[in-house]
C-alpha cells in the first residue's frame, strides 16, 4: 500500500516527502507537474516508489493500492486572477481525488488555506459556519468553494480533514518567486542591500509594518498534518497555524536579529493589483485541533526564524 503526496515536488508537498522517509516510509506515489526545474532540487536524496504527472494519474489512479491521500496540490497564486485554472486545478481536480478515496475507502488530508477567511471579518475561528465567510482572490474562492463542496457530501472517506494553512514559510520555497514567504525574500534583501522593504499600510486601524499575520513554521505544519495520519479519527475542516498573530515588523526584526545587522526598514506603496485583496490580519484559533488531541507546542517566530536562516537559508539547503 502507498502513501500518495499530491504537489509533491513544491514547497510543503516536498517537505512532507521528507519527513514521511525520515518517519519510516518510501512506499509514496508523488504526484505534480514535473516540467518546472526549478523544484528539481526538492526531490534530491528523497526515496519514493513512483512520480506521475497530475493529469496522467487522475487516469490511473485504480492502478494503484492507496493507504493515504495528502492532497496539497493546487494553484497558489493568491495574484492570479483567471478563474479557470483555480477552477481546473484547485476544485474539479479536488472533487475527482476526494470521490476516488470516498469509492475506494482511502483516507483524505486536503489543503485548504486561511486565505478563505477573507478580511477576517468573521473571524478566524475553525468552529464556525464557513458558508458566512468570503474571500478577498480567486485563490481563496477556489479552496472555499471546495470546502463548502465537502461539507455538502452525504458520503465521503473513512477519514478527511481539511487543514486552512496559514502563512506557512522554511526550506524547499526556493522556486516560488513573488510568491515565497516574506521571510526569504527579506533575507535576500537584508543580506543584499543590508535594508528591507516592507509594505506600508493602507488601513487607519494599521501603523505601517503593524499588519499582523499568523506565521507557521513548516516544521510546526508538517507536525500537524502528521498528527491527522496517525490519528484519523476527527474529521472535519481545521486550522492549521501557530494560533499566534505577530507583525511584519516583528518578523523584520527577527531576520536582523539572526543576521546581526543593525535593522533597517522602508515602507513602500502596496502593489495595486493586490492592495484592495490584502489581509491585514490573521490568526488561527487552534482549540478544535486542540481538543482533537494535538498537544504539541509551536515555534516560536523567533527560533522558527532563526533556524530557517542558519540551517537553510545561507546554504540554500533543502528540507
Amino acid at each position: 500500500m502507498a502513501i500518495v503526496v499530491t504537489g509533491a515536488a513544491g514547497f510543503i508537498g516536498s517537505c512532507l516527502v521528507g519527513y514521511l522517509n525520515s518517519k519510516g516510509y518510501r512506499d509514496l506515489i508523488l504526484v505534480d507537474d514535473f516540467s518546472h526545474k526549478k523544484k528539481y532540487p526538492n526531490l534530491q536524496n528523497k526515496h519514493f516508489i513512483a512520480k506521475i504527472d497530475r493529469g496522467i494519474f487522475l487516469h490511473d489512479l485504480h492502478r494503484y493500492p492507496i493507504e493515504f491521500i495528502f492532497h496539497l496540490g493546487a494553484r497558489t497564486d493568491t495574484t492570479e486572477f483567471d478563474n479557470s485554472i483555480f477552477e481546473q486545478l484547485n476544485y474539479s481536480y479536488s472533487k475527482l481525488l476526494w470521490t476516488h478515496a470516498t469509492e475506494n475507502n482511502i483516507p483524505f488530508l486536503y489543503a485548504s488555506s486561511a486565505a478563505t477567511y477573507g478580511d477576517g471579518e468573521n473571524g478566524f475561528d475553525d468552529t464556525s459556519a464557513i458558508r458566512k465567510l468570503t474571500p478577498l482572490n480567486p485563490y481563496g474562492h477556489s479552496k472555499h468553494k471546495f470546502d463548502l463542496w465537502v461539507e455538502k457530501q452525504k458520503k465521503h472517506p473513512p477519514f478527511w480533514v481539511g487543514l486552512k494553512f496559514f502563512n506557512v514559510f522554511g526550506p524547499n520555497e526556493y522556486h516560488k518567486g513573488r510568491m515565497a514567504s516574506v521571510v526569504m525574500h527579506a533575507y535576500h534583501q537584508i543580506r543584499e542591500n543590508g535594508q528591507l522593504n516592507l509594505f506600508a499600510s493602507h488601513h487607519p486601524n494599521y501603523k505601517n509594518g503593524e499588519q499582523m499575520r499568523d506565521f507557521i513554521y513548516i516544521k510546526d505544519l508538517l507536525s500537524i498534518m502528521w498528527f491527522w495520519f496517525e490519528n484519523p479519527d476527527q474529521s472535519g475542516i481545521y486550522n492549521a497555524g501557530s494560533g499566534n498573530a505577530r507583525s511584519f515588523n516583528d518578523l523584520a526584526f527577527a531576520i536582523f536579529t539572526s543576521l546581526n545587522i543593525e535593522p533597517q526598514i522602508n515602507y513602500v506603496p502596496t502593489p495595486i493589483d493586490i492592495r484592495d485583496k490584502y489581509q491585514y490580519y490573521t490568526q488561527a484559533t487552534m482549540n478544535k485541533i486542540s481538543s482533537a488531541g494535538y498537544k504539541n507546542s509551536f515555534y516560536t517566530l523567533e527560533e522558527a526564524v532563526d533556524e530557517y536562516i542558519n540551517d537553510y537559508l545561507i546554504d540554500t539547503k533543502i528540507f
